[in-house]
């Protein structure tokens, strides 16, 4: 699933060609790719609107429209947004096309990405928890914000209403890089492991956006190029492979139905 660095280089990469452009021409090809409401009112509702400016809350990008509007994306677990690409792309399930000449392909394989036309984008994302990169977010947010969870850390992090972006890979990392085991209960963190924990998350967001995303499945950038976040993984997607810190093998671990990776050695649980 793209998680934030992913949604924040589609946003990147993006902006410079269809910022300042209009709809001309919206086709929905699966109706499911709609959260609220028919199709054809979203395409009629965007021909004629200015894009102006392009946004991300968490995992959502947000095309802030010239009246006011705000058309939503979720890209779930297959989603990608590819310009110009050539040719017909499978599972294209929406296209968009732009008064510079332009085209922007919604393409989900699994059919679970989502788009909303709303007027207020709170309706969609205001339950999200504060954005890890965001200024206000600190230490002693997140501390608090833990502090209130008797669920393993990495659930925690997983939870979009208590940190918006985070998932499955930048948990798993986050958590190698501060010597935190995925299964510590959130509220049994010491005052110096979360803040050691609040500056690998952002270390290790900031490092994959600037590696444009990690390709480790179904993700690609608009222009079909991969990210390169993954190859830097350290324990994410690496069960069974030595650890590159003491060499111990990585170890998977089930928690609410998500699979999380960890050095045992490196991140002994400890109660």
């Amino acid at each position: 699933m793209p998680e934030l660095p992913e949604v924040e280089t589609i946003r990147n990469e993006l902006s410079p060609w269809i910022v300042g452009q209009s709809f001309t021409e919206v086709t929905i090809f699966d109706a499911r790719i709609v959260a609220d409401g028919p199709p054809d009112e979203i395409c009629r509702g965007l021909i004629g609107q200015k894009i102006e400016s392009l946004g991300r809350r968490g995992k959502y990008l947000i095309f802030h429209l010239s009246n006011g509007k705000s058309l939503i994306m979720h890209l779930r677990m297959t989603g990608a947004l590819l310009l110009n690409p050539k040719g017909v792309e499978r599972y294209t399930r929406a296209v968009f096309h732009f008064s510079s000449g332009h085209r922007l392909l919604f393409r989900d394989q699994r059919r679970f990405g989502l788009i909303w036309l709303v007027d207020d984008v709170h309706t969609v994302v205001g339950k999200l928890g504060p954005e890890p990169l965001g200024e206000s977010f600190d230490p002693g947010t997140l501390g608090q914000r833990l502090g209130r969870r008797r669920t393993p850390v990495k659930a925690a992090l997983l939870d979009q209403g208590i940190i918006a972006g985070i998932g499955n890979m930048y948990a798993d990392e986050a958590l190698f890089a501060a010597r935190i085991h995925p299964l510590r209960r959130a509220n049994d963190l010491s005052h110096e492991e979360v803040q050691t924990l609040h500056h690998c998350i952002r270390k290790v967001l900031g490092a994959a956006i600037d590696c444009k995303g990690a390709s480790v499945d179904t993700y690609i950038r608009p222009d079909g190029q991969l990210g390169t976040a993954h190859c830097d993984f350290k324990v994410a997607h690496r069960g069974g492979q030595p650890c590159s810190v003491c060499g111990s093998t990585i170890e998977r671990v089930p928690i609410q139905n998500r699979g999380s990776y960890f050095c045992p050695k490196c991140q002994p649980l400890s109660f």
